[in-house]
């Protein structure tokens, strides 16, 4: 299993957001953090591991609140969340749009402690 995060946690407070369970292999969920929707997801990688990715439940294109809803896939090389309503591909890792690089979303620090995915803030 592999966490989306800096090397550099030591000093963060971590907040649990739901359990691993609650959230589908390969899919996104919604949470509110910090008065903030984020979209948390879990994908399977191809050598079957699981990695975790948290940014903006905001789509900057749609102007609405449903990037943890798209589909999570691989674009070159990058694995990327698919927005369901205009299609952009967001980098999970840098929150880079792909086909706008001048577009961005935050992305938060995630990992799974036990069996609770839990946030940096």
């Amino acid at each position: 299993m592999t966490i989306t995060s800096s090397n550099f946690t030591q000093d963060k407070q971590w907040f649990d957001i739901c359990e691993l369970i609650d959230i589908l292999p390969s899919m996104g969920r919604c949470a509110l953090f910090n008065d903030k929707q984020i979209a948390i997801f879990r994908v399977i990688t191809p050598s079957g591991t699981e990695d975790f990715y948290a940014i903006d439940n905001f789509c900057p294109f749609s102007n609405a609140n449903t990037l943890s809803r798209g589909i999570t896939g691989n674009l070159d090389g990058k694995t990327v969340i698919a927005s369901p309503i205009y299609k952009q591909h967001f980098d999970l890792s840098t929150g880079v749009c792909l086909e706008d690089e001048s577009v961005k979303v935050n992305t938060y620090l995630v990992r799974l402690e036990g069996g609770t995915i839990q946030l940096a803030a």
